[in-house]
Order: C-alpha cells, then structure tokens, then sequence
C-alpha cells in the first residue's frame, strides 16, 4: 500500500503537522528527509531498511559518501543533502547559543561541543574563539592528529585568537575511543597554552575533552 493510501493521521507529514517533529520516529523522520521510495519498497519502507543497515540514525549521519550510496535509492545528491541538514543543525545550534550568551553555560558549551567533534574519526584540537561578552566569535579546528594524539602549537592558537580579535578562548579536542577522561599530555599542553595567552590577556575559559556522548571540563574538574 502506498503512504498516500494510510489514513491521513498516520502519514509522516501529516503527523508531523498534527503533532510536531518529537512525535516521529527515527524512520519516520528519515522518511520525510527521503521524499520518495523505490520500486517496490515504501519510502518508509526504504527509511527503515536504511536504519536497519546502518543500526542508527548517528551512524548514518557518520557513513561516508561510498557508505551512504551502497544503499540502493541512494546517490551522491541524497548524501550532500544530509550533510548540508547536518551542518545547518549545528549552525542553528551555535547561533542560539549566541544569542543567549551561552558560552558561559557549561551545559550548552558542552552539547555543543559533543555536536561537533563526538564523530569525529580522527583527534582534533578545536578553540571557540569569544568576544569580550564571551559570546561566539567562531569555532575553528586548528590541529589534526591520529587516532592517539595531537601535535598542537600555543603559538598558533595564539596567533589565529588575535586574527579573530578574540577575547576569550575555550579549548576543545575529542578522545575517538570514546573516553573523556583527560590524560596526563591534556594537562601538559593546557597549561602550556594557559601561559601563553596569558601573555596577551586573553582568558582561557575552559577546556573540554569530548568523548562519546560526554564532555569533560576542565574547569569543572578544578584543572584550569
């Protein structure tokens, strides 16, 4: 049967519609993002198969462009689709935070930052880089490791903060195995990086470890 032919109440959009996005479930969601089935598969059909082979929906917003068009009905113009909803999810994410001044909100700094680097395959050291009201500036990777660590420069942490007229800083790197617990090296370089903005006035506010689903601060921890 075709989803046109269910009763209205239980169409995707229509229940959306009737009943808001929370409402849905993944596959339902995913259907409408889908728009249209294939040949003799329901475009909610097709929703959960894809679920069902990715085992998430966080893992199918993690597959790679050749991951994602294995699925048959799927291409590369599905694919960029998705990370552009993706993007702009967090784009939407980090304007809210700006608008009320957030970034002095542990909590939100936090999902924000889990948003951003938790999927991350490899390390990356990131700063947000605030004005003098700490509200966001930008969020700028500047340093890519291997799976184990990161090579990260103070000086040009430094530099890039006063390219942006910068503030403040708080740091951010994730841990890809998923554990957030800062290591010895974390601690070393924070410091390293504490003193020489120090130099120039500009507030370290915090360092975060993110981890899976989890983000540790150092502020919180009394490490800063």
């Amino acid at each position: 049967m075709k989803i046109t032919d269910w009763p209205k109440q239980d169409r995707p959009r229509e229940k959306l519609l009737a009943n808001g996005a929370g409402a849905l479930s993944d596959s339902e969601l995913l259907a409408i993002f889908l728009r249209t089935g294939i040949a003799g598969c329901s475009v909610l059909e097709l929703a959960q198969k894809m679920l069902n082979e990715f085992g998430s929906l966080r893992s199918l917003f993690k597959a790679s462009e050749s991951e994602f068009c294995q699925v048959k009905g799927l291409g590369q113009a599905k694919y960029v689709q998705l990370q552009a909803c993706l993007e702009m999810s967090q784009r939407f994410m980090a304007e809210k935070l700006c608008r009320e001044n957030s970034f002095n909100s542990v909590e939100q700094t936090q999902a924000y930052l889990i948003a951003k680097l938790r999927d991350q395959p490899h390390e990356v050291f990131a700063m947000l880089l605030l004005d003098s009201q700490h509200r966001l500036i930008t969020f700028r990777p500047m340093f890519y490791g291997t799976i184990d660590s990161a090579s990260v420069y103070p000086r040009v942490l430094v530099q890039q903060a006063l390219k942006d007229n910068a503030a403040a800083v708080i740091l951010a790197h994730n841990h890809p195995s998923g554990v957030a617990e800062p290591s010895q090296a974390d601690k070393s370089i924070t410091k390293r990086i504490i003193d020489a903005f120090s130099l120039l006035d500009i507030k370290v506010l915090d360092h975060f470890v993110i981890g899976d689903g989890v983000a540790v601060s150092f502020a919180q921890r009394g490490l800063l």
